[in-house]
């Protein structure tokens, strides 16, 4: 008898445990590793209390997250700007189309030293590293242009989708097009780079100690903040806004603007929740 009793016990308080001890639904977002996945990994703990096991997939490669988020392989992404978002969803059918969700932080665009030290040293004949998507390219050269070292086309903005060949006047410099990822490993054969920004914290540099030249923070905040990507569907699913939550908070701002690895690369643009 006391072992039935004891059983109907065992079965009562297993019928009313809290949802708070319940399996927590798990999430998976694709980031690039520096500073994405790092701020990701940060809120993890405060994103369990709500409910979600949050898996970070980190990725160096800016073509893969895209099409994994499209297909479901993971919930969102955490890497892009606006610009790299309609670039790639003019490239796709519209169900394959992302939505940008959430703005985090932003990272200024840098010009690097190569070879050559000083901007004032650019001679004919010198090259300088851009990234290949055209979105960044199409950031990369403006920054070039807004350095004094190159002229565009008149009218040109983020969208332009630019090309090398679409530069009017090169000043006799050779532009060197090249994968994102790839661009820090090159410096001792270029003599400047443009750098997006997560490899420049990957390659162990910042915008605070080591750009020659950046583009107007404005530019930066405004045009280029880092989003959460995820499928029209999720815009509004219960993990997403509990996401935005834990990270829309005074103890991710200060984690931001206080980690001595981001050094001014990393600046968050979200407000406060109150």
């Amino acid at each position: 008898m006391k072992k039935v009793i004891a059983l109907v016990l065992a079965l009562v308080i297993l019928s009313v445990v809290p949802a708070s001890l319940a399996e927590n639904q798990k999430i998976k977002i694709a980031a690039s590793t520096t500073p994405h996945a790092i701020i990701l990994e940060y809120v993890k703990d405060d994103l369990a209390a709500l409910g979600y096991d949050l898996e970070v997939v980190e990725v160096t490669d800016y073509y893969v997250a895209n099409p994994a988020t499209a297909a479901g392989e993971v919930d969102g992404n955490y890497f892009q700007h606006q610009p790299f978002l309609n670039a790639y969803n003019a490239s796709v059918p519209e169900d394959e189309q992302l939505v940008a969700a959430y703005g985090v932080h932003c990272e200024p665009y840098g010009i690097y030293p190569g070879t050559k030290k000083d901007l004032s040293e650019i001679a004919a004949g010198d090259k300088i590293a851009v990234t290949n998507d055209p979105s960044n390219e199409t950031r990369a050269l403006i920054l070039l242009q807004d350095a004094g070292l190159i002229t565009l086309p008149e009218g040109t903005t983020p969208d332009s989708g630019l090309q090398k060949e679409d530069i009017v006047e090169t000043n006799g410099i050779e532009i060197f097009e090249l994968d994102a990822e790839k661009i820090p490993a090159v410096l001792d054969d270029v003599a400047f780079a443009v750098i997006n920004g997560n490899y420049v914290l990957d390659a162990g540099m910042t915008v605070r100690d080591d750009a020659l030249f950046t583009e107007a923070g404005t530019v930066t905040g405004q045009v280029y903040v880092n989003y959460l990507v995820v499928k029209s569907e999720n815009v509004e699913a219960d993990w997403l806004k509990a996401l935005e939550s834990v990270i829309a908070t005074e103890k991710v701002q200060q984690f931001i603007l206080e980690n001595e690895g981001f050094a001014g690369g990393v600046i968050p643009t979200f407000e406060i929740a109150e």
